[in-house]
């Protein structure tokens, strides 16, 4: 069978037609971006902000048709718009709370969802991530690990998979599996070495469709690691995904403590909890005359969870064996689960555990609003 090419594709959603107009989605040119990788498609429809609700139908239409073609192992199409609706004549900013923002994505048979998320790039975030996701399953629980780094996706190298994702029921991607763990990142659909270059609407739809078009299967915990800083993508995930809560990874330095604090902000201001901060890289210890140096300073995290009221969950040292680990597929939590290393991603596994399942409450979508 010859693969599926982009003719094809505008061809079949030519035989879609906007609900008012009567005019299809290709002749008023909503279609853009289409991307085609080992069968699996991707694509965009430009809308009005305003009629986002009333096109989600026809976004479902859209990828119902491309799945049905010949060679489609998946299709999946995302609701952007250059433009914000003309502003009010007020001079008050309007809420987001008052917009048709569709509800936030159901994740069935998933107990807890959790994001790792971080102010800034560069503090270890993934690994914490990933050695906190390993430490839950350890301890029992059912993990799956969502990449939502889209700009940079490490997961897959970090939890040693590779491969592509397979298509389940309702031709929803099957995700791949290690150590245990469940995990679906942008990296099993691209080359590692390919950028990523999507406006910020398309990776808002990406981000909520991982989430909605993934058979996650039975989980317990669904680790998010979250793309860094506190930009239009992480909003998206604070606002559109049901959040048990969030956990801050900073380094110790007051730079990084500063945006740690931004991210801190960004989560309470949709009300999503915040389960704690992790200093990482808090300390270096040398492995050969075991002299301990504090290279980016040390104890900021706990301090500023102090100042803050938020809980401070422990502190990782800067240490070859992690990095290397984390490099090799193959983390710490798992290829030395005896160290003291392990021992400690264990513990603050437990502990958020504990916090987002002890009481297996049903957390309300977060409120939406304008930061």
């Amino acid at each position: 069978m010859p693969p599926i090419n982009e003719e094809q594709i505008m061809k079949a959603l030519g035989e879609v037609n906007e609900p008012t107009g009567g005019k299809s989605v290709i002749e008023l040119g909503m279609v853009s971006g289409i991307v085609i990788k080992d069968g699996n498609v991707g694509f965009s429809l430009e809308v009005e902000p305003s009629r986002a609700e009333q096109m989600e139908s026809v976004r479902r239409t859209c990828e119902k048709v491309v799945r049905a073609l010949p060679g489609v192992l998946s299709a999946t199409a995302v609701l952007t718009a250059e433009h914000e609706a003309p502003a009010s004549k007020s001079s008050r900013p309007v809420s987001r709370e008052q917009s048709t923002a569709p509800a936030a994505p159901d994740v069935p048979d998933v107990g807890a969802i959790v994001a790792i998320a971080s102010g800034k790039g560069g503090v270890g975030k993934s690994t914490i991530a990933a050695n906190l996701a390993l430490a839950f399953a350890i301890n029992g629980h059912r993990i799956g690990v969502m990449d939502a780094d889209i700009y940079g996706p490490s997961m897959p190298r970090m939890l040693g998979i590779s491969g592509k994702p397979r298509t389940g029921e309702n031709k929803k991607l099957l995700p791949l599996e290690n150590y245990g763990v469940k995990c679906m990142s942008m990296g099993f659909l691209v080359e590692e070495d390919s950028p990523m270059i999507w406006r910020g609407p398309m990776v808002q739809g990406a981000l909520e469709q991982m989430l909605r078009d993934v058979q996650w299967g039975q989980l317990d915990i669904l680790v998010v690691d979250m793309p860094p800083g506190t930009g239009d993508a992480q909003l998206t995930m604070a606002q559109r995904v049901p959040l048990a809560g969030a956990v801050i990874v900073s380094t110790p330095q007051d730079i990084a403590l500063l945006d740690a604090r931004k991210g801190l902000a960004m989560f309470q201001r949709v009300d999503v909890p915040v389960l704690g901060f992790i200093e990482n890289m808090s300390y270096f210890v040398c492995p050969h005359c075991e002299e301990r140096s504090e290279i980016f300073s040390h104890g900021g995290a706990r301090k500023w969870a102090a100042k803050l009221n938020v809980e401070f969950l422990g502190e990782v040292p800067l240490d070859i064996e992690i990095r290397e680990t984390s490099d090799q597929g193959k983390p710490i939590v798992m290829s030395n689960p005896d160290s003291a290393h392990a021992k400690t991603f264990s513990d603050i596994a437990a502990r958020l555990a504990d916090k987002v399942l002890k009481e297996n409450k049903t957390r309300l979508p977060p409120k939406i609003v304008t930061l």
